[in-house]
């Protein structure tokens, strides 16, 4: 598939030109390069949409100086091949890993972050320039192999998005268990997870500033030709992920600590439950005979439910200090739906993994491996230390028997992890002179 993958974005295959929005759809059952296996998995992102080859000079030979064309065309040369190697490598079985997450990912963000200001110099000084070029790129989770269009804000939100992807892709290598050669086996390390949460703020911000600055500056008809993969409330729903696997970072670390109270892994349980609710309001309807989209769905759904087991578990824990009737009742059905909600995620969580491309489960670890390993303990415990309130006897081997009374509502709290401020860049001095001369 890499083969096919390397001739798909080969040179010669140069976007059409016009001044309109187009897709292109793969007539075959199968995309072209599109990965049967994807190794582990803990960050969800859909492959990458890599930029197709674009003829600056053929568009803009007569409108800038020729050196300013060679130095926009080299800048997105250098992005396309990037993109091309890091998409190819992305997800795939193993991944080798180093501590920031991978020097690829790295060299292509920095890629990235040196081609927009040069870039938005066909948006910001000159209205004249906006249309000259068509960019084309491949999509991942749209029923359209391609979308083609004449809008250099189009480019600008495609390169957003591809900065936001791989930042994930970042995150998800740094939450691979590693060796450290002191035999305490392959983990995931505190620092690897210190340093998660950043990246994930990170791609929220990008995500942030391609939804409220540049879809803004995209017109309406030409909004509605944009990819399932740039739509409004995926881009929204990618940023809420970020968020909520952010705090699930800082639920894991406030686990390990032994500092950490009770209320505060509540609270951050109850916060990630509500930034997955939002993710799940937001995100468009996939199609889901794709296998990245259904993939996106069946994510959304595990980690929703994973985030409602911690939120029940710890609400069930404070409810059982309270030396009530009332309050251990509520905390025996708190941690009843617990143990459902668990078994939903894991449930969900195989489908995810099964779903093509198939990938593996990854070594639990922070909020996972505790709520798998405490969750079944501490129902059991609990109810059979309460056998006085239990109306139904819980079967032997079988889990928790169906939730008699309907768990208590969780706390509301404000949320408290937001993305990253980030604008965008100021225009290349360069290009800035050009465009007054």
């Amino acid at each position: 598939w890499l083969i096919a993958e390397l001739w798909f974005h080969s040179t010669d295959r140069v976007a059409p030109m016009g001044c309109g929005a187009s897709k292109w759809k793969d007539p075959g059952v199968v995309r072209r390069g599109r990965p049967r296996s994807v190794g582990e998995v803990v960050v969800f992102l859909p492959g990458l949409r890599v930029p197709r080859t674009v003829d600056f000079p053929q568009s803009l030979g007569d409108h800038l100086d020729t050196s300013t064309v060679e130095r926009l065309s080299a800048l997105r040369a250098t992005v396309v091949t990037m993109a091309m190697q890091e998409s190819a490598m992305a997800l795939k079985p193993r991944r080798r890993t180093t501590r920031h997450g991978g020097s690829g990912t790295a060299n292509l963000l920095q890629a990235l972050e040196e081609y927009l200001p040069v870039l938005l110099g066909l948006v910001k000084e000159s209205s004249d320039l906006r249309n000259k070029v068509q960019f084309v790129w491949a999509n991942q989770e749209d029923d359209s192999e391609e979308t083609s269009m004449a809008d250099a804000w189009y480019e600008v939100l495609s390169v957003l998005h591809l900065m936001a992807m791989v930042c994930f892709l970042q995150a998800n290598s740094l939450l691979l268990p590693r060796s450290y050669g002191d035999g305490q086996g392959p983990r995931v390390s505190e620092e690897s997870r210190r340093a998660t949460v950043d990246v994930f703020l990170k791609a929220a911000g990008y995500l942030d500033c391609a939804v409220n600055q540049v879809l803004p500056q995209i017109p309406p008809e030409k909004r509605r030709a944009l990819p399932v993969d740039l739509v409004e409330g995926n881009l929204k729903a990618l940023s809420l992920q970020g968020l909520g696997q952010g705090v699930d970072m800082q639920l894991g670390l406030a686990i390990d600590n032994p500092k950490a109270t009770l209320a505060v892994k509540r609270r951050l349980a109850c916060e990630m439950v509500k930034y997955w609710q939002q993710i799940k309001d937001s995100i468009p309807e996939l199609p889901l005979s794709d296998g990245w989209a259904k993939k996106h769905t069946l994510f959304v759904k595990w980690k929703y439910a994973e985030a409602k087991a911690a939120a029940y578990y710890f609400h069930g824990l404070i409810l059982d200090e309270g030396n009530t009737e009332k309050s251990q009742e509520m905390a025996i059905s708190s941690l009843q739906a617990s143990e459902e909600f668990l078994k939903e995620s894991k449930r969900a969580s195989k489908a995810f993994h099964s779903t093509p491309p198939t990938s593996r489960i990854s070594t639990p670890f922070g909020t996972t491996k505790h709520l798998l390993d405490m969750i079944p303990k501490e129902t059991l415990s609990k109810l059979q230390n309460n056998q006085d309130l239990n109306t139904q006897e819980r079967p032997s081997n079988t889990g928790v028997s169906q939730i008699i009374t309907p768990p208590p509502p969780l706390p509301d709290f404000p949320l408290a992890l937001n993305p990253e401020e980030y604008e965008l860049p100021q225009l290349d001095p360069l290009l800035k002179k050009e465009a007054n001369h």
